[in-house]
Formats: structure tokens, sequence, C-alpha cells
């Protein structure tokens, strides 16, 4: 049998954080971090990376792994999550893997499509068309293509709709197509997966909403001016296309006003949370919980008990 491991995922603003920390405190896990922004060193505030105090508590993994100017792929999360896991097992303990990149989920528990290797010119013609149409332009074009893949995508992810089109003019087949015709790896773990999805979402809007505010008052733009200030950054890294992180890097640079940052902040903020609830639907062998319900942490805890006991 594989060995065990419990998944917490929900989009942003669902809690995962406090009932993370709770069951931590109840069963012999470990967090592993899930999360795409957060393995970047430096970006705590608009990251909602846990603080210092807790982590010392609690052990965490994958946080503060690479700096903010470097890539983090989803091939390398896999690697370094199997690594972490193999040490929490030796250790007699069970990862709980916690976050909303479910990119990275599905890259560990189904393994990675092999796809065409970046080529440089391609992207260069994609990224002329872009500076000439605007990167909605070119999603609408891999809307055409690859609708689910655009789905997924905000309209001003230039990374990922890069991708997705160079995918398909390398090779003719579509993103989408490749991954679910590959195939899969055996999943290293037998897991527990559980889904926090708000049966509201105007309430989750309303979280989103507070927590942005929250992470501004945080500080948030000076995070990112330090930020700015000790490394080499430019708007085209991921780090800096990390949502909070791409809207204050806007502002710095004048290409949008100081008045509509926490506006433009909460709106992006807001299709990530719908983009992550996307993927979490499309799931399956997954429990589902209602990130919003009373007793939340009491509820999950349960379940974990329960799995955990088998």
């Amino acid at each position: 049998m594989p060995p065990p491991a419990v998944f917490l995922l929900g989009p942003t603003a669902s809690g995962k954080t406090a009932v993370s920390l709770e069951l931590a405190a109840r069963f012999p896990l470990e967090i592993v971090s899930v999360d795409s922004a957060q393995v970047f060193r430096g970006m705590d505030i608009g990251t909602a990376k846990p603080d210092a105090a807790t982590r010392a508590a609690v052990p965490h993994h994958l946080i503060d792994v690479v700096e903010p100017t470097e890539a983090y792929s989803a091939g390398r999360f896999r690697e370094d999550a199997l690594r972490v896991a193999a040490g929490i097992a030796a250790r007699g303990r069970v990862p709980l893997f916690t976050g909303g990149t479910m990119l990275y989920e599905r890259a560990l528990m189904r393994g990675l499509a092999q796809l065409p290797a970046a080529d440089p010119a391609v992207r260069a013609q994609i990224d002329r068309e872009a500076r000439a149409r605007g990167w909605p332009a070119l999603h609408g074009e891999l809307a055409r293509v690859d609708p689910q893949a655009a789905a997924r995508l905000d309209p001003n992810d230039a990374q990922r709709i890069q991708r997705a089109l160079e995918v398909f003019r390398l090779s003719g087949r579509t993103l989408t197509a490749i991954i679910a015709g590959e195939g899969r790896a055996p999943a290293p773990f037998a897991a527990l997966t559980i889904a926090l999805e708000p049966s509201d979402r105007a309430a989750l809007h309303r979280r989103i909403e507070e927590r942005f505010r929250t992470m501004l008052a945080a500080g948030l733009v000076e995070e990112v001016r330090a930020l700015r200030a000790r490394h080499a950054l430019d708007a085209g890294m991921p780090s800096m296309r990390a949502v909070g992180y791409r809207q204050v890097w806007e502002t710095l640079e004048g290409a949008a006003p100081a008045a509509t940052l926490e506006a433009r902040g909460v709106a992006a903020t807001r299709q990530l949370a719908k983009r992550q609830l996307t993927w979490l639907r499309a799931m399956r062998e997954v429990e589902r919980v209602d990130c919003l319900r009373p007793g939340l942490a009491e509820e999950v805890a349960g379940r974990v008990g329960r799995y955990l006991r088998t």
C-alpha cells in the first residue's frame, strides 16, 4: 500500500490555514504548502504566509524555497514534495498538503504530461502579438482552439496563455488533449482529499475583500517596494505575476492609479478563487465541505481522524 497523506485544498480565503493548524495540533501531521507563491522568499504579506512563530510551533515545508527572481515549476514541486513526504513518513508522521495551487496537486498525484520543450522563437512571436493586440485577444485565440484551458485562465495570465498557445503551435495538439491523453503515473499516496468550497460565493467574496484590505494595511505595497530594491525584478517574472503583487507592481510603475489598487487586487483575487473552484469541481474522489459552515475545523478533524484510524 502507498503511504497515507491528507490533502486540504480550497480557494483563497476559504480558511485552509486555520483548519490545517487545528489538524496539526490534533494529529501526527506536518504541513506541506501547495502554494505557488509561498515558495518565494520575502513574499510574506501578499501570500498570507504563516508567520515565524506559527512555523516554529508546527512543522511547515516548501515555504521560502526560492528567491523571487527564480522560477519554480510543477515538476520541481513534485520532486520536492516527494522528498519532503519521505522524510515525514520516516519520522512516523503523515504529510498534510495544504493550499490552492491545484496544478501542483495534480502533478504530484498524477504525474506530468510530456509537453513540447519551450521554443524561444515561438515565445518571442507570441510576445510580439501580445504587445500588438493585448493578452485578452490571445486569450480569445486560445478559447477558440482549447476552450477548456482558456476557461481556467485569466485573460491577462500572460505566462499560462503563452504556454498553452506555444504547445498548440508546436505540436498541433491542445494542452488539454495532451494532459487528458497521457499515461498516468501511479498515485504516490493513499490520500484523503478534502476540498473547502463555499455554499455562498458572495460570502467568499466578502472574505476576499477583507483579506486584501488587511494585506494593504499590513504593508503589502511596502513589501513590494523592498523586494524591488533588493532584487533585479521585472513584471514578467512568475513572482511578480502573482495575484496582489501584479497589481501593486502596476501601481508602483505608474501603469495604474493607486486609488484603484484595492479594487484591482480584490477583482484579481476573485478571479483566482473562481479558477481554483473550477479546478476543484472537476476533481474526483474528493470529500467536499462547506468552508462557511460553523464548526468547520471540527468537521474536517472528524473526517481526518476516521481516515487515520483506518
